[in-house]
């Protein structure tokens, strides 16, 4: 049997990667910090999970799966030595920190292959995570642990391979989860986008996994069209004081903005790619069907945190204004979803620097440190202009809202 090694086994690693691969007669080894998780998957060698629709849902149980502790490096060594593929899936910001156990995982691989290159069996990695040019990232953070001398084997053996995580799966709560710590509900999407170009060995034959090249198509479709419409529909919801995406979305107003928003990110990416408006589109009013899934329960605050992220300028908002540029569409919409985002009233650090930063020093000064616009370019300034107006408008409204 195959064997996939899932550096995390969180909502993405349990609700989609596993369930992909072991379906496809893969056995699964999770890597996770969560001592709790690896136990219990080592204890049931099984988990459940609930697919959920407007029509209803059903639970199957993922099986052939086992986990190691990420703490432990010469076991995950051994692991990432024998696998046939690797996936992560633990966030941007964490990706740095296993640089070092996967470089000893290369080099238990190399060894016992006696160090020959022609004997070295290829390594295909795929980055499943929210990281524009994750590849790129990801091998600079390998090059600083690896030896001058190793280069040249991770270079020839080691296939680094973006992905596109279009599946929606909500944050579990413990009512989620009904006494099953291991339980994940996702929604039924299961279809993921791999760099077809990136691989160093086969393209495996896995139902679900889609080739394509050039890849860049994809993850700026993801970027700037999906991950732009779930933030904006976040956004504009906090402004309505909603509590669930599901509800931002069957709100008349906020759905047309998310709609005009994602439409203008899909203009400017037919012209940039060259493919079919309509095929764009068509994506795009999928999107808005599976957003509106009030079986996801998913929540304004998960989908709006990080904000401070969300708001740089290559991420999915001012970076979508950026794509809209070079083709000479006018980002209106956008700009009001770039708006609400500084409006966001969310907990979490990195949307209480946005709000300091906005109250403290207005919000030029977020568009220009954080969204990277320049007031002194005359597209930009234009740009500017319009945010802020829209940023005056919304304030209002939220104050008339706080006020009830």
């Amino acid at each position: 049997m195959p064997k996939l090694v899932q550096y995390g086994a969180g909502n993405i690693g349990r609700g989609f990667i596993g369930p992909l691969f072991s379906e496809a007669g893969y056995e699964v080894v999770f890597i996770d910090i969560n001592t709790e998780i690896v136990n219990q998957l080592n204890r049931d060698r099984a988990y459940p999970l609930r697919i959920v629709s407007p029509a209803g849902s059903r639970e199957s149980m993922v099986k052939n799966v086992r986990a190691v502790h990420g703490t432990d490096q010469d076991a995950v060594a051994r692991e990432i030595a024998t696998a046939e593929l690797l996936a992560t899936s633990i966030g941007a910001n964490i990706l740095p920190r296993i640089a070092g156990n996967l470089a000893a995982g290369f080099r238990t691989r190399w060894q016992s292959a006696g160090g020959i290159a022609g004997a070295i069996r290829p390594l295909d990695i795929l980055l499943c995570e929210n990281l524009h040019h994750a590849a790129s990232y990801m091998a600079n953070w390998l090059r600083e642990v690896l030896q001058p001398e190793e280069i040249p084997l991770f270079e020839r053996s080691i296939g680094l391979v973006e992905t596109s995580i279009g599946r929606m799966v909500p944050v579990m709560t413990p009512e989620m989860q009904e006494g099953n710590l291991l339980r994940v509900i996702a929604e039924s999407y299961c279809l993921l986008p791999v760099d077809k170009a990136a691989f160093k060995g086969p393209v495996p034959e896995v139902p679900g996994l889609l080739p394509f090249s050039p890849f860049s198509f994809y993850t700026d479709r993801k970027l700037y069209i999906h991950n732009l419409g779930h933030a904006m529909a976040a956004y504009l919801g906090n402004i309505r004081k909603f509590t669930y995406i599901w509800e931002a979305v069957e709100d008349p107003a906020i759905r047309s903005v998310c709609i005009s928003a994602m439409g203008e990110s899909a203009a400017a990416l037919s012209r940039e790619y060259g493919i079919p408006f309509q095929e764009i589109q068509s994506h795009v009013d999928d999107l808005m069907q599976r957003f509106g899934n009030r079986m996801l329960g998913d929540t304004v605050d998960r989908v709006g945190r990080d904000t401070l992220r969300k708001l740089s300028a290559e991420d999915r908002l001012a970076g979508a204004v950026r794509l809209c540029q070079r083709n000479s569409i006018h980002p209106e919409h956008i700009c009001m979803g770039i708006a609400a985002a500084l409006l966001f009233d969310g907990e979490d650090p990195c949307t209480q620097t946005i709000q300091i930063m906005t109250r403290e020093k207005g919000p030029e000064t977020v568009l220009q440190s954080v969204c990277g616009l320049d007031p002194c370019s005359e597209g930009d300034a234009g740009i500017i202009q319009e945010i802020c107006r829209q940023y005056r408008r919304q304030a209002d409204q939220l104050e008339i809202r706080k006020s009830y």
